[in-house]
């Protein structure tokens, strides 16, 4: 049975293909030569395939993957081009010196401008993948580590940050905390909270423990 044919175009190229097809297969199947803006060929996991969409009949334009995107009738698409960076920002993986007390110090030193989020919405609406990415800038921006668990399936493809209009970055700051929750996730909780209390002076010694006796 033939699949009827959609008409697609794609930076200005006309292709028609079948609905079957996404949008990355359609412009190998029309012999596009493919040098830039592809990485994992289909997987959906490096972010390289970025695309402004506009379907049809609607006015909307979206942003999302090439190669999870199907075609469909009159669909409008447009590559993005490599992103300009504002601002490099610029740490090394032991900047907190194992001094885990002062992480959100040394976030906000890294991603000031995290700080200035405008609550706007528009890094959850570019995200290709669904992510919680504003509430994941919110948790960080507090030094919650937990915001780790926002940027789990980020694939790096940097839409969050070209819809940002204070340049934080999103997806950097989360791969910033996934990184920091790593480091210190190794280190044992109870180990963490005897040194907070050595520090304190509230550790307590049992002197009925055979250990503590000479």
């Amino acid at each position: 049975m033939q699949t009827s044919q959609v008409r697609i175009t794609v930076n200005g190229c006309v292709i028609d293909t079948e609905p079957t097809r996404s949008i990355l297969e359609a412009m190998i199947d029309a012999g596009e030569t493919l040098i830039d803006g592809v990485g994992c060929m289909g997987q959906g996991v490096c972010g390289s395939c970025r695309v402004l969409v506009r379907r049809q009949g609607e006015s909307e334009v979206l942003s999302a993957l090439a190669c999870e995107t199907r075609a469909c009738e009159g669909l409008q698409v447009a590559f993005l081009d490599h992103l300009p960076m504002h601002r490099h920002h610029v740490y090394a993986m032991d900047d907190w010196n194992g001094d885990s007390w002062r992480i959100l110090e040394r976030i906000n030193a890294t991603f000031p401008e995290a700080q200035h989020c405008r609550h706007c919405g528009g890094c959850d609406s570019a995200c290709p993948k669904h992510l919680e990415v504003h509430k994941g800038v919110m948790l960080a921006a507090a030094g919650d580590l937990s915001a780790a668990d926002c940027f789990d399936e980020c694939i790096m493809c940097d839409l969050c940050t070209i819809a940002c209009p204070e340049l934080i970055s999103p997806n950097h700051l989360g791969l910033y905390v996934r990184r920091l929750s790593t480091a210190i996730g190794f280190r044992p909780a109870d180990l963490v909270l005897r040194l907070h209390q050595i520090e304190r002076g509230e550790m307590v010694i049992d002197q009925d423990v055979a250990s503590t006796q000479p």
